[in-house]
């Protein structure tokens, strides 16, 4: 008996299952910020693991680098990633504005223990660290989840 037929076979499984492993996803997260009266809002959206530790930054609302300590939980947590702003970093967001957000997403990643947070402040307010957490699961995609104190509501969508 061949081996040969059977090796061709099992090769040709891989190569496709290969691809689902590596499979992701787009998501789109919707921030509606409250019209909490002040100036534009610095935005850290940003996800966590099972652990709470520090996975990725999605998005960074507000230029000046000189304010992202008042990101407090984002900034501890993500110190020690370089490529934390590589592209992902925008204007702040007024009061009673949306942020929209979209980002790739390893299918991996959902229904994993994986969190959506995102950190929150404003000049001369209070800093909100952590304003929402939001598990990532398919279950809470499309329910929106409140904020603490700038944030109105997060909601996100999984294409």
């Amino acid at each position: 008996m061949s081996t040969k037929p059977l090796l061709t076979t099992l090769a040709a499984a891989c190569t496709l299952a290969l691809p689902v492993l590596g499979q992701a996803r787009q998501v789109t997260l919707t921030a509606q910020l409250k019209n909490y009266g002040g100036d534009g809002a610095y935005l850290a959206v940003y996800l966590t693991d099972a652990k709470g530790a520090y996975a990725r930054t999605l998005w960074v609302a507000g230029g000046k680098a000189k304010y992202y300590k008042h990101l407090a939980d984002w900034s501890r947590l993500s110190a020690g990633d370089a490529r934390r702003l590589d592209g992902v970093t925008g204007a702040s967001v007024g009061a009673g504005r949306t942020l929209k957000v979209t980002a790739e997403l390893a299918d991996a990643l959902i229904d994993a223990g994986y969190e959506i947070r995102i950190d929150a402040a404003a000049e001369d307010m209070r800093d909100s660290p952590s304003e929402v957490r939001l598990p990532l699961t398919t279950q809470n995609a499309g329910k929106p989840q409140a904020g603490r104190q700038y944030i109105q509501s997060l909601t996100y969508q999984m294409q």
